[in-house]
């Protein structure tokens, strides 16, 4: 960034990576705790040291120039390694925490353990805020740019850049509308490809390891939609006669409020181990160290887990 020192200070560097975060005055406002107009007064004197916009009115919301998406991933860098610098290692005070924490995760791990994290924050930490966004197809860069804290999910082959901790080991289950046709005899891996099927997968696939699976013993089964969400795919097996696959643990909250049902597939099928990732460079960072340990704890308590990284 090309600015003099005695135009940008911490401060407006703060800002500024608020009002990137955001891509709206009033958010930015909200997460730094000030008003609407104090933002705006600051937005002014960062286009001001940047010569630059920054920010521009696209119809009913605000868009990054392209100055201010280049200037994106070292603004954070910078915020983050000088408030790293400030706080003193070790020491964490939770009470006077003021930070906001991005976590990226598919709908069903964010039920899981992001609703019981929320509740932790709250009771232990009212200066942090949690912004819970799920994943989109393809997202691989948004550690390393800084766009999100950490992530939660299953991670088999993880950018060397980044750090993964196995949180716990889910097990692939079927599930199917209470009394359906399925379950009114074994299910053996004939009856179970012979249904109709429904693929949950952001990226929209169709196929995966259970066709693999059926393809090793002859069998072929019919995937009739995919959906991009595990909770649009549980409400859709609740109102149909399609199958659908799940994690046990994923979907045990969810079995006895939507009438659902599951049972055991008859195929040899890789267990799911949930972990949380994040970049290397908050290894150090205590708030971020306080994050993952209640992360940890809270997917501790749903189920078995193995550990490491």
């Amino acid at each position: 960034m090309h600015v003099t020192q005695s135009k940008l200070d911490f401060n407006l560097l703060v800002a500024l990576d608020a009002l990137l975060e955001e891509e709206s005055v009033s958010g930015a406002a909200l997460r730094l705790h000030l008003s609407s107009p104090a933002m705006s007064r600051t937005l002014a004197r960062i286009r001001t040291a940047l010569g630059d916009p920054v920010l521009v009115r696209s119809g009913r919301r605000m868009v990054p120039t392209p100055r201010a998406l280049a200037l994106r991933e070292e603004v954070r860098e910078v915020v983050e390694r000088t408030r790293a610098v400030f706080t003193p290692a070790g020491k964490l005070e939770l009470t006077t925490l003021e930070r906001t924490f991005t976590l990226l995760a598919d709908d069903g791990l964010l039920t899981l353990i992001g609703m019981g994290l929320l509740e932790r924050v709250r009771r232990e930490t009212p200066g942090v805020s949690l912004r819970l966004v799920p994943e989109g197809p393809g997202e691989t860069s948004v550690l390393r740019e800084g766009r999100a804290d950490l992530e939660l999910g299953v991670f088999h082959d993880p950018p060397p850049e980044s750090r993964v901790e196995r949180l716990v080991t889910d097990d692939n289950v079927g599930v199917v509308r209470g009394g359906h046709p399925l379950l009114s005899g074994p299910i053996t891996p004939e009856r179970y490809a012979a249904a109709d099927h429904l693929s949950a997968s952001r990226r929209g696939l169709l196929h995966g390891p259970i066709d693999e699976a059926l393809g090793e013993l002859g069998l072929r089964r019919r995937v009739v939609a995919s959906v991009p969400t595990f909770a649009s795919a549980l409400l859709v097996t609740a109102d149909s006669d399609l199958v659908a696959r799940a994690g046990r643990l994923l979907t045990r909250p969810h079995v006895e409020r939507l009438g659902l049902a599951t049972f055991e597939i008859p195929l040899e099928l890789p267990r799911l181990p949930i972990g949380q990732r994040w970049h290397p460079r908050y290894d150090a960072d205590p708030a971020h160290i306080w994050l993952r340990g209640c992360v940890r704890e809270i997917a501790g308590a749903i189920g078995p887990g193995t550990g490491g990284r």
